[in-house]
């Protein structure tokens, strides 16, 4: 990956605490696993920003290659990836994402 590529995704995964990539918009998100991760972090009440990964193909594919995470959305927590939408729900279901977004 190149080091500019590189320096825009950190620069969008480090402007908010709470930081998604996803399939669309908060308002209109273009796929059901995107629509559930929204869906709980509103739940939540948290504050999050987010990247439409199908408004830059070079963004989309080397957000893939950063994380190591073939698939959208990717949820970031401080910078760090929490994970696709199972890891979300099953998360959110422990209880465990209500604790980590405490810290926030």
């Amino acid at each position: 990956m190149d080091e500019i590529l590189l320096k825009k995704i950190e620069v969008l995964i480090n402007s908010s605490d709470v930081f998604l990539f996803m399939k669309g918009t908060p308002q209109d998100p273009q796929c059901g696993f995107s629509s559930k991760v929204v869906d709980i972090l509103h739940q939540l009440g948290v504050t999050f920003s987010s990247f439409d990964v199908f408004s830059d193909e070079e963004i989309r594919q080397g957000v893939k290659e950063y994380a190591h995470w073939p698939t959208y959305p990717q949820l970031y927590l401080h910078g760090q990836l929490i994970g696709g939408c199972d890891l979300v729900v099953e998360m959110s279901e422990s209880g465990e994402l209500k604790e980590l977004l405490k810290k926030i």
